[in-house]
């Protein structure tokens, strides 16, 4: 039975991310800046959009993978695109209330609309500065966790 996460309730509660990125270096910096800011959080990983979709929408009888509390999807993913990723997680059912946050170097306004017309929750472009990234990462983690109430699992 699914019940809300009020405003506030993670810090009593590890939340669960998931960070679909194909990239070493930005899953390694997305790593460190949950770890180094005691972000009461698991930081799940996959590296392309076929392994997040098989994971989370398993084959019939195959069991699916926890569902997490927010998903930080890349749009370049080698394989299934992110844009693809989108548009099945957001078609859905039971997994389109879960919070997707795009997050890209794309600063183009086709790809943050289309994100939108897609169901994307937000659309962060990516700084290019670490530290930049990481209070960005900080501002992410308190609104889905500590301002807003969503479904969770």
């Amino acid at each position: 039975m699914r019940g809300v996460t009020q405003p506030g309730a993670a810090a009593g509660r590890r939340a669960r991310i998931l960070l679909i990125e194909d990239d070493p270096g930005d899953q390694e910096l997305t790593r460190r800046a949950l770890q180094r800011d005691g972000i009461l959080a698991e930081l799940v990983v996959m590296a392309d959009g076929k392994e997040a979709l098989d994971h989370l929408l398993p084959a019939p009888g195959a069991e699916a993978g926890r569902r997490p509390d927010l998903i930080l999807l890349d749009l370049n993913l080698p394989g299934t695109p992110g844009k693809e990723v989108l548009a099945r997680l957001k078609s859905t059912p039971d997994l389109r209330e879960i919070p997707v946050v795009v997050v890209s170097t794309s600063a183009r306004n086709a790809d943050v609309a289309e994100c939108y017309a897609l169901g994307c929750n937000s659309y962060l472009i990516k700084p290019l500065e670490a530290d930049r990234y990481r209070e960005a990462l900080q501002e992410i983690y308190a609104y889905w966790f500590g301002v807003v109430a969503v479904p969770r699992a």
